[in-house]
C-alpha cells in the first residue's frame, strides 16, 4: 500500500457527535474453546486468504491511531491462538499516539504468555470465566479446562498488569447460582469482575437466548443480598458501569446491552478479522477495509479516508430483542470479542 499523505482529520466524529477513540480489533475467528454463547459446536472458520495478515492488521491499527484512536483492544475468537501474535502486539505497543493496548482472552494461554504480553506493552487484560466448577466450565466452554484458566489468571496477576478484569456471562440453566462465588473469587484475588448480559448475536446450537438471559438487574440484586454495593465514578474505554463492595478495592462491573441501552455514549467500533469495519455491535452497518488494503491502486490515506467516511453510517443504537428488527446473524467469534 502506498503512503502518500494529504492532510486528513485527526479525530473521528460520527453524525451523532460521538467521538470514536476506541477500536476492538479481531485477530482471528478461531478459538481453542467453543463457548455456547459465542459459537456453535461445529463452527466453520474463515479460509486463510480471507483473514487479514498481521501486517494488514497493523496498518489498520496505525490508521486508527493517526485518526485519534487512543485505545485498541485485541480480540478474537481467542487472540492467543493466532500464529506469531506476539510480533503484532509488540508492533502495536510501539504505535505513536496509542495510550492503551488491551486484550480480551479466555486465559488458557496466559500461563505461557502473560509476561510476554506485559513486556509487549499490553496495559490491561480481560479474562473470561463463567463457572468455578470444572464440569460446568467444560459444559459452557465445551472443551475448556478450568484449572488452566485459573492458572492463567494467577499468571496475569503475577505479571503485574495495570488492571485485570474477569468477564462472566450468567445464563439460566447454566451458572446462575454462581454469581456470589464468582464475586468472591475476584475479590479474593483483588481483580475486577464484570457481568455481561448474553447478547442475541447469531443462533447458538444448544439453547434459545431468550430462555437463558439473566439481566444484570437480577445479578446485582443477588450480589446486594450479601454485599453493600457502592456506586463509583470509575469509567473505562468501554460500557461497564462499576460498583464496589464496601471495604474492598476491586470493582464489580455490569455490561447491560439488553436491559440498559448505553448507545448514547458509544465511543467504539470493531474490525473483524476479515477486515470488515463494524460500526455497531448490534447492526450490520459496515465498510470493507480489506478491499482497500488489497487494492494496489489505493494508498494508506485511502484507508484512513474510508474509516473517516464510515462514521457517517454509524447508527444511533442497536435494537436487541426488538421483535420488529432483524437481528444480526453473525456469532460473537465472527464479530470480534
Amino acid at each position: 500500500m502506498n503512503a502518500s499523505s494529504p492532510q486528513l482529520a485527526d479525530t473521528l466524529i460520527d453524525r451523532f457527535n460521538r467521538r470514536i477513540d476506541y477500536v476492538r480489533l479481531s485477530v482471528t475467528d478461531r478459538c481453542d474453546f467453543r463457548c455456547v454463547y459465542c459459537m456453535t459446536e461445529d463452527m466453520k472458520f474463515l479460509p486463510r486468504d480471507q483473514v487479514l495478515s498481521l501486517e494488514e492488521l497493523h496498518e489498520i491499527a496505525r490508521a486508527f491511531t493517526e485518526l485519534g484512536v487512543k485505545k485498541i483492544r485485541i480480540t478474537g475468537g481467542e487472540p492467543m491462538v493466532r500464529n506469531n501474535i506476539m510480533s503484532l502486539l509488540e508492533n502495536l505497543g510501539r504505535l505513536q499516539g496509542l495510550e492503551e493496548l488491551l486484550l480480551t482472552t479466555n486465559g488458557a494461554q496466559l500461563g505461557k504468555f502473560a509476561g510476554q504480553l506485559k513486556d509487549a506493552g499490553v496495559n490491561r487484560i480481560n479474562i473470561s470465566i463463567d463457572s468455578l466448577r470444572a464440569d460446568r466450565f467444560e459444559r459452557i466452554s465445551r472443551v475448556g479446562k478450568l484449572d488452566r484458566v485459573v492458572a492463567g489468571i494467577d499468571a496475569a496477576i503475577a505479571a503485574g498488569f495495570q488492571r485485570i478484569r474477569l468477564n462472566s456471562v450468567i445464563m439460566k440453566g447454566y451458572n446462575e447460582d454462581e454469581v456470589l462465588d464468582l464475586v468472591d473469587f475476584a475479590t479474593d484475588r483483588g481483580v475486577d469482575i464484570a457481568f455481561i448480559e448474553e447478547m442475541p448475536l447469531g443462533r447458538p446450537s444448544d439453547h434459545e437466548r431468550e430462555e437463558t438471559l439473566c439481566t444484570n438487574d437480577w445479578v446485582r440484586d443477588v450480589i446486594s443480598q450479601r454485599h453493600a454495593l457502592l456506586p463509583t465514578a470509575s469509567r473505562t474505554a468501554g460500557p461497564s458501569k462499576y460498583w464496589q463492595i464496601e471495604g474492598q478495592p476491586n470493582r464489580i462491573g455490569f455490561i447491560s446491552p439488553v436491559s440498559h441501552n448505553f448507545c448514547a455514549d458509544c465511543n467504539r467500533v470493531r474490525v473483524t478479522v476479515e477486515g470488515r469495519l463494524l460500526l455497531c455491535l448490534g447492526n450490520e452497518h459496515s465498510v470493507d477495509l480489506r478491499a482497500v488494503l488489497r487494492d494496489p491502486q489505493k494508498s494508506f490515506d485511502d484507508l484512513k479516508l474510508a474509516i473517516v467516511n464510515a462514521m457517517d453510517i454509524k447508527p444511533e443504537r442497536h435494537y436487541f430483542y426488538d421483535v420488529d428488527y432483524e437481528q444480526p446473524v453473525r456469532l460473537m467469534n465472527m464479530t470480534g470479542g
